[in-house]
């Protein structure tokens, strides 16, 4: 494996160095390959993501292979405006005759790791920005789902020489064979815990990192919300792709005086969208491995159960999951439940969960459910969190004019549309000063000229 790594990363370093990525011209053609690659293996792609998640081509396409193909077309369509040297003003008092401007450069080698949750989208998507901005790129595709890895790998060799594009899958092995080398730029998407590992090994060779993480999102749904529209959006961004949504809400607040309306509500859309047996339904996704299906099911022991509750270790099946009467130690509330399992707590004022939320590191995401403006502001005033919705859920990520990302805890850097472009650029500060003229207030000796540096510099 090392072997191997070593001769792809020197065969990369060699070809950029040609200088060829950084063409506009390349980097637009290889965009439409890719897409031209998409499309050539999206049946392929739909069939692998059943194998290993149970996903139907309509949550397959709307929220992975769709949501890729929409962010080539925003690069293909803006990336010469973006890679445009940009001018910035320059004081001319200061800089006589000059002119300032920015310049965006590939940074060279880029690592993209991704996740086994969304195994395509979360994988692909950095690529298209890895693209655009005149990289080479090695993947490294999730080992928890093989089939979507396979059919990525295979599709990736077809359409771009390894020199330029290339795909890795295994295990731990494998990751540590590519942490190992000294890149340009490392992408990766994860766990913190992982996180932690990934930018301690790119701290050795002081490489810049992105790492979107994740963390327990917060849902609150206040007395005055919309609550049929709120346990529709709730349940539908809870349990798509399972749960295993690094942004899907991962507790719920809700007021005391809207709680038993609320829950009735969320029953009602589960059966709606699942059935009455989720498990036999076409839209249900399962959990990645039977690891992690038993992990989700520890929670489930003790727990006050509201709807669900259904565990099949042996297909990987959780069903869609309420708990209620749940307290802030309980495990559940002690790391990130990345499943179909919504635990519920109940608040009289609004301070009670800002201290909660506040409390705890900074999550990826963060929805309200409220119908008051002036709540809605004090909400988004008094918490952080790396992005989130008023009145939805996961919606924010849909929108490649917003950057996505976490803060603290939950990760460091943004990218989507231009965004992308920007996290795998360096913006690159360049001056041109004329010849023609030299004032030589700036050099040495500097006798009696401190009045007139203080004059200029202000």
């Amino acid at each position: 494996m090392d072997e191997h790594v070593n001769a792809i990363v020197e065969k990369q370093r060699l070809f950029f160095n040609t200088h060829k990525t950084k063409d506009i011209g390349f980097r637009i053609s290889q965009l439409k390959t890719l897409k031209k690659a998409i499309l050539a293996y999206e049946d392929r792609l739909y069939e692998a993501l059943w194998k290993d998640l149970h996903k139907s081509k309509f949550e397959a396409y709307g929220t992975e292979i769709g949501l890729v193909l929409s962010e080539i077309g925003e690069h293909i369509r803006h990336l010469r405006k973006w890679a445009k040297p940009k001018r910035v003003f320059t004081n001319q008092m200061i800089h006589f005759w000059s002119t300032s401007r920015i310049y965006k450069e590939p940074y060279g080698l880029v690592l993209v790791i991704a996740p086994w949750n969304y195994p395509f989208q979360l994988l692909i998507n950095p690529l298209v920005g890895a693209i655009s901005a005149g990289n080479c790129t090695v993947l490294k595709a999730s080992e928890y789902t093989p089939c979507t890895a396979k059919v990525m790998g295979q599709m990736i060799a077809e359409f771009f020489p390894p020199e330029y594009i290339a795909l890795f899958g295994g295990g731990r092995a494998a990751n540590q064979a590519l942490l190992a080398q000294s890149w340009d730029y490392i992408f990766f998407t994860g766990s913190p815990l992982v996180g932690k590992v990934v930018m301690e090994a790119a701290a050795r060779n002081l490489t810049p990192v992105s790492l979107e993480l994740g963390g327990k999102s917060p849902c609150i749904v206040d007395q005055d919300a919309n609550l049929k529209v709120a346990a529709s959006r709730i349940v539908w961004g809870k349990y798509i792709n399972a749960g295993q949504t690094c942004i899907a809400p991962d507790y719920l607040f809700v007021h005391h005086s809207v709680k038993a309306e609320l829950m009735e509500l969320m029953k009602k859309k589960i059966a709606e969208y699942f059935g009455a047996d989720p498990k036999g339904s076409p839209d249900y996704v399962r959990i990645a491995t039977t690891a992690k299906t038993e992990r989700l099911a520890l929670f489930l022991k003790g727990a006050r159960i509201v709807t669900g509750g259904g565990v099949d270790v042996a297909s990987r099946y959780i069903a869609p999951t309420i708990i209620d009467s749940v307290k802030p130690d309980d495990p559940i509330m002690g790391e990130e439940i990345f499943g179909p399992i919504l635990p519920v707590m109940e608040f009289t004022d609004l301070k009670e969960v800002t201290n909660y939320v506040n409390s705890h590191p900074k999550p990826l995401a963060f929805y309200y459910f409220s119908d008051s403006r002036k709540k809605q502001e004090e909400m988004l005033h008094t918490t952080t969190s790396g992005g989130g919705c008023i009145n939805e859920v996961l919606m924010h990520i849909a929108n490649d004019r917003l950057p996505f990302g976490g803060v603290g805890n939950s990760g460091i850097g943004h990218y989507h549309g231009k965004y992308s472009f920007e996290v795998f650029s360096h913006s690159r500060s360049i001056m041109k000063k004329a010849n023609f003229i030299d004032i030589p207030i700036r050099y040495a000796p500097y006798k009696n000229k401190l009045g007139l540096v203080k004059m200029l510099i202000k």
